[in-house]
């Protein structure tokens, strides 16, 4: 009889859920709460990437109605990285975190029921039009779009069905263990790495205001990134042709655990448009160091993923684009959150220019460099100036084109790295999962079964006369099931039944087995439904925040459906949204709330010790073509306004 006959495969389901796990402790269950490394994928090439690379879950953008409308992907991808992030109990979050305005009404009920059907474990909105349209039971996550400072915004989402809230990013430690405390049911996403927005998220309109892109559309004009000159009341001039609004990128890298302290669940690397080397990198950076505060707390936190990643370089924050980091808000207000010499990356720096000869200057310092690199300095405009290597001598270094204002003296960054570039453009990490292989006797013949947390148990029966071997069959039995070759597993602990061993069994036989089963080996379905609250029982009076009394138009109401649910929870009578309704018939209107205040980082703000200035508010922030807009420094909320100006 030939081994191939007679072939059963059986499929157990396994309850068993890697999203929650339980130890036991002297006889007590303790709840392990999984942190999740949330990454951005720009295409489906950037996710496979960031997975691969140890993200836990992706978020990435559909077609349209993303917040970066730059970073389209087509149903057809975004199923593709389902399916393979499946694979690894990681989930896939698709952003469709802009108002919708009326006529894409039905165009976003049939994409979100396109993006349940492709895998997607849940939408990140923030049109709530889209809690009164026909969609599938698909998980809603609160986007940062819905301007989600308080406890009691997060209680009102929650009341609505959202699973979880993506935080403001200027919230502090103890305003995140405060909303924590409030709402501990409620998953808490916070960013931690990446460019800053300069105003709130959600309640920034200059963009649309001033060039006509909006910000709630995925179309910001970067406003934030240009160039200023600040004068007071009298049109004196108190800075010239600066980036008053530009923030520095966001590294939380060393505050993991008090995060994780202090409620966050899910970790958040902004980046929808950067490429695949900075998400290899970042990822790779965030994943040992979130790895290592778990392992710090293994009663307290786990892996929201499946499968250990081994990376062959080691990663380097300073080396992809950064404009100089802060811990921003974190821990209460500080210092230097701007870079108001520029909006571009400066970079790691590397040396001080010891000489500068007709064509190639000598570099003082330690660090290496390669045929390629950029590198950049302040020059006697106190601008960025950039430039790229064309040969490198040692310390000899020489340019394409010699800059004008180097000179001896001068400090150099490398904003490109290009040694670490080819690294990064090579393969390099791998992501495993470890099998458990269980290889037995039955009354006629053998079997394979196979476990691994978040997978339902696969057994291989295979008929096949029992005959003694002439020798023990241990070895050869471990080296056949041990070939796992391209697939995502790598064998774990590997029982296998002594009478097995005294067995003949055909190398072929093996692989055969651990082949099918194989087939048959597959993750647990983790999605879950979105739970919707009843209209009539929720109980919650939604306490609008006070900015929302003065200007209405923020409740970002675009489409009929929006304004429907608005009324039902009690707001009389709703505006339109500043993208519909515009602003010419609101001369002063409230283009932005920053948490960043220019009379702070100046040293004049007097609350925190600041020395009074001397100019006459209100101050003005001046386009260089001549437009104003007026600043409000509303100290009672520690807050900076932005103001259209006539």
């Amino acid at each position: 009889m030939s081994f191939l006959d007679n072939t059963n495969v059986l499929v157990q389901s396994n309850s068993f859920s890697f999203n929650t796990k339980q130890i036991t402790n002297k006889d007590k269950n303790i709840d392990m709460r999984p942190l999740e490394l949330l990454a951005p994928a720009k295409n489906l090439e950037t996710g496979i990437a960031a997975i691969e690379h140890g993200a836990d879950a992706i978020y990435i953008g559909a077609e349209q109605l993303g917040a970066r409308s730059a970073a389209g992907n087509s149903v057809e991808d975004i199923a593709q990285l389902c399916q393979y992030a499946k694979q690894f109990g990681v989930k896939v979050y698709v952003t469709l975190n802009v108002i919708v305005y009326e006529h894409e009404i039905d165009y976003c009920q049939k994409l979100i029921t396109q993006l349940y059907e492709a895998g997607v474990d849940a939408l990140i909105v923030q049109d709530m039009g889209v809690l009164k349209m026909d969609i599938p039971p698909i998980e809603l996550h609160a986007s940062t779009q819905t301007d989600n400072r308080t406890a009691d915004k997060v209680s009102w989402l929650k009341s609505l069905g959202f699973a979880r809230v993506v935080l403001a990013r200027e919230l502090s430690l103890d305003a995140i263990k405060a909303i924590h405390k409030e709402e501990p049911d409620v998953e808490l996403e916070v960013f931690v790495h990446g460019a800053l927005c300069v105003s709130y998220s959600g309640v920034c309109y200059v963009s649309q205001h001033s060039f006509g892109r909006s910000a709630n559309r995925g179309e910001c004009a970067q406003f934030c990134r240009m160039s200023f000159d600040l004068v007071d009341s009298d049109d004196r001039e108190i800075e010239h042709q600066r980036h008053l609004l530009s923030l520095k990128d966001m590294c939380r890298i060393n505050e993991l655990e008090q995060l994780a302290d202090a409620g966050a669940t899910s970790f958040k690397i902004e980046g929808r448009l950067k490429d695949v080397s900075y998400v290899k990198n970042v990822v790779s950076a965030y994943r040992k160091k979130l790895d290592k505060v778990i392992a710090a707390h293994p009663e307290k936190y786990c892996r929201a993923s499946l499968g250990a990643v081994k990376h062959s370089f080691d990663p380097n924050l300073n080396k992809t684009f950064n404009r100089g980091f802060t811990t921003y808000f974190l821990h209460q207000r500080e210092n230097k959150i701007a870079s108001f010499d520029t909006p571009k990356a400066i970079g790691e720096p590397v040396g001080k220019v010891k000489d500068v000869r007709n064509n190639y200057f000598v570099v003082a310092g330690v660090a290496s460099f390669a045929n390629g690199d950029g590198l950049c300095f302040m020059n006697n405009d106190n601008k960025l100036e950039g430039f790229r290597v064309n040969r490198v001598e040692g310390n000899k270094l020489f340019p394409f084109k010699m800059p004008r204002d180097l000179k001896a003296g001068v400090y150099l960054f490398r904003n490109n790295d290009e040694a670490f570039e080819k690294v990064l453009s090579k393969p390099t990490a791998v992501r495993k999962i470890a099998l458990t292989m269980q290889f037995a006797t039955t009354p006629s013949g053998f079997a394979l079964t196979l476990q691994a947390e978040g997978y339902d148990t696969a057994r291989v029966e295979r008929d096949f006369q029992h005959e003694a071997a002439r020798q023990n069959q241990y070895d050869n039995i471990v080296k056949q099931l041990s070939k796992l070759g391209n697939t995502i597993f790598e064998a774990g602990k590997i029982d296998i039944e002594h009478e097995a061993q005294s067995l003949f069994v055909p190398s072929s036989l093996l692989a055969d087995m651990r082949r099918e089963a194989l087939e048959q080996f597959q993750p647990h379905d983790n999605r879950r439904l979105r739970q919707k609250a009843e209209a009539s029982g929720c109980g919650v009076n939604l306490q609008w925040q006070k900015e929302y009394k003065a200007f209405p138009y923020t409740y970002n109401i675009a489409n009929s459906l929006a304004k429907a649910f608005y009324k039902e929870q009690g707001l009389q009578d709703p505006e339109e949204a500043f993208e519909v309704k515009g602003d010419k018939n609101v001369p002063q209107s409230l283009l932005m709330q920053c948490k960043h205040c220019i009379r702070y980082s100046l040293g004049h703000c007097v609350v925190h010790g600041g020395v009074a200035p001397k100019w006459k508010e209100p101050l003005y922030l001046k386009l260089s073509d001549g437009r104003k807009f007026r600043l409000q420094f509303d100290c009672s909320q520690c807050q900076m306004n932005i103001y259209a100006s006539t």
